[in-house]
């Protein structure tokens, strides 16, 4: 499994970087792990075809996580794409994709396409298998319009969690459990902020978390301006992770 971050940066682009999106190759497919409205800049910038992803799961719906997915859809229809495309997220993901296609370019959602969008719900730590991949989302704590969810991604062998955005909840503990790699959110150094982690309480759990290893995305300034001294490995805009 060769995990690539495109984006590792807040909703409001801190230290320059892009919106939430990880991107994962693995035997069975190429799929994106969270698709902020800055990801199909991040996928050209770093080499990515974006007529290669064919799946595309989702944490939560807000912007810096789901809104480069009408993006994706609107580029796959006008380079002529026919390999379907899944997108993968929590109760009610189609309509938020459909009204956000329908915000950003009036009509868009009504074009017939010569390609299938499938959409799929996830339902609390039922697994699902998405050829690719097997994901058991594990419900988390922030508001989004929707439940979000942190995401434990096995396939090949190897486990990718992500936590999503979220307050610190045991839940992070299930998802994270054995995991060769999980990506946390550390948006805040020590500031406790309702639905998101900050890196202080985030480590206070660390050992509790049982996973091989721990890489920080999705920061905030306070957190970017120090990171040469938290001894901790945060990702960066680019980087590549094989597992």
């Amino acid at each position: 499994m060769r995990v690539r971050f495109l984006g590792t940066g807040d909703a409001f682009g801190s230290g320059g970087r892009f919106q939430t999106c990880i991107h994962v190759e693995a035997a069975g497919g190429r799929f994106l792990v969270d698709c902020g409205a800055s990801s199909l800049v991040a996928m050209r910038r770093f080499g990515v075809d974006p007529q290669g992803v064919d799946t595309v799961l989702l944490t939560h719906l807000h912007g810096d996580h789901f809104a480069g997915v009408p993006f994706l859809i609107l580029d796959a229809q006008f380079k002529r794409r026919t390999r379907p495309l899944t997108v993968a997220g929590p109760p009610g993901v189609e309509a938020r994709v459909h009204d956000a296609l329908e915000v950003l370019f009036p009509g868009a959602s009504r074009v017939a396409r010569r390609f299938d969008t499938r959409f799929v719900e996830w339902i609390e730590r039922t697994p699902r298998d998405l050829r690719a991949c097997t994901v058991t989302p594990y419900e988390v704590v922030h508001a989004s319009g929707a439940p979000p969810f942190a995401l434990r991604i096995a396939c090949e062998g190897k486990v990718l969690t992500y936590s999503g955005d979220t307050e610190w909840t045991d839940a992070l503990l299930d998802a994270a459990r054995g995991a060769d790699l999980f990506v946390a959110e550390a948006l805040f150094f020590d500031r406790p902020i309702k639905y998101h982690l900050d890196f202080t309480t985030l480590m206070a759990h660390r050992a509790a978390l049982a996973c091989a290893r721990l890489v920080l995305t999705h920061m905030g300034e306070d957190v970017l301006a120090r990171l040469p001294d938290l001894g901790v490995e945060a990702a960066e805009d680019g980087q590549t992770v094989d597992l």
